[in-house]
């Protein structure tokens, strides 16, 4: 491989202004490259108090110079118009962006896409008009059949095209690798790409007491839907019934968390068996993790959920449902497996988990996710996966 490519991220979500948290396993991922390559990172993103304007930003942290471009539609205008504007404003959001770090950072050696399909179409161009191959990363859980969202004809034939014109595509689980496949994206360079942790700052706190409450954290996006919350909290309802030997964090914020504290109340799951903590960032987060003895998921589906690698990584097992790339990671030596909407067998695997999360190695667990979600392992698989577009003949 050439010495430091220049790679630039194009990337479908991303850390912004209105949100610091979308997009966060793209950014450790772009983070991670930085040790292989020279890297960029450009990121449109809509902004819901601008009307047919632009504003870029350019910032360089942890490495990487990061553009950011924020545009605006005309929201008064008929859904139609207003579709057909907000596509017109993303291209020329892009354009204007390209050119932006071409001037500043220079122009790329590889395009590495995340999340497909408006940014693949630009890197398909770029690959046909500029001669600079590219590779795809897809984190979208819309390829499971479960959840049903990957439609229409032309985006279907267009997402076709521009897989099979990559140099390869990396998913964050081979489930997904499969799902995608199954849809007849195909690449003869497909590759698991999992998430990355800083496995520096998530680790094990050694110093933390033990307690006759055992303590247990629950951290997502609070939409129900997709993460059966209401499910976790009918189920601690039960468990409160039968014992009290317990406390659980709710960590994050979203669409449904006022809905959730409303059930959690009709329930009467007060401090300190239940408590909502709203989005924590960093050490705050960390330390929740490291103050929990086991993490709670009981989702509808998933794709690979970065908590389950940062939980690995602070040493906890974890109870999880065998949905999307969950049972790829999650094994009887780090967790317990529920099938999803399942309340009684979850009932079950959290007393379990109060009576015997201390019989699990943390240590081990910690191991195993440093070896597999640790930096230096993901910049291996970076490694292989730029590689690809560099011995791709143009």
């Amino acid at each position: 491989m050439k010495a430091f490519p220049k790679v630039l991220f194009l990337a479908r979500w991303y850390p912004d202004r209105y949100d610091p948290m979308t997009g966060l396993f793209i950014k450790r991922h772009a983070e991670v490259a930085t040790r292989i390559a020279d890297v960029a990172v450009l990121y449109l993103r809509a902004a819901p108090e601008k009307s047919y304007s632009y504003q870029i930003e350019q910032y360089r942290e942890n490495e990487v110079v990061t553009t950011l471009v924020y545009y605006g539609t005309k929201k008064t205008l008929p859904s139609f118009l207003s579709k057909l504007l907000s596509g017109f404003m993303f291209v020329v959001s892009f354009a204007k962006g390209y050119k932006f770090i071409s001037e500043s950072w220079g122009k790329p050696d590889i395009i590495h896409v995340n999340v497909l399909t408006r940014l693949g179409v630009f890197a398909l161009w770029m690959r046909l008009f500029r001669n600079i191959n590219y590779v795809i990363t897809e984190h979208w859980s819309r390829y499971l059949p479960i959840t049903g969202t990957y439609r229409g004809v032309f985006r279907k034939l267009i997402t076709k095209i521009v897989v099979c014109r990559a140099s390869a595509v990396s998913t964050v689980s081979q489930n997904l690798s499969s799902a995608m496949q199954s849809h007849g994206l195909t690449n003869k360079n497909y590759m698991v790409l999992p998430n990355v942790v800083d496995t520096g700052a998530y680790s094990i706190d050694n110093q933390k007491e033990k307690n006759r409450i055992k303590r247990f954290v629950h951290i997502s996006c609070f939409e129900d839907r997709s993460k059966n919350i209401s499910g976790i909290l009918r189920t601690l309802c039960k468990l409160s019934q039968i014992r009290q030997d317990f406390e659980c964090t709710m960590v994050g914020e979203g669409v449904d968390l006022d809905k959730m504290k409303s059930l959690a109340s009709d329930l009467q799951l007060n401090e300190p068996m239940l408590k909502f903590t709203g989005l924590l960032e960093n050490d705050k987060l960390i330390k929740e993790y490291q103050q929990a003895d086991f993490m709670i998921m009981f989702s509808n589906y998933e794709n690979m959920p970065v908590v389950i690698s940062e939980s690995f990584s602070c040493g906890l097992p974890i109870i999880a449902t065998p949905v999307g790339g969950i049972p790829e990671y999650v094994k009887p030596e780090n967790g317990r497996l529920v099938s999803a909407k399942d309340e009684s067998a979850l009932l079950d695997a959290i007393c379990f988990m109060l009576d015997h999360s201390s019989d699990f190695d943390k240590n081990k667990i910690r191991k195993q996710a440093i070896e597999t979600f640790g930096k230096q392992a993901v910049a291996k698989k970076l490694v292989q996966l730029y590689g690809f577009a560099f011995n791709r003949k143009s």
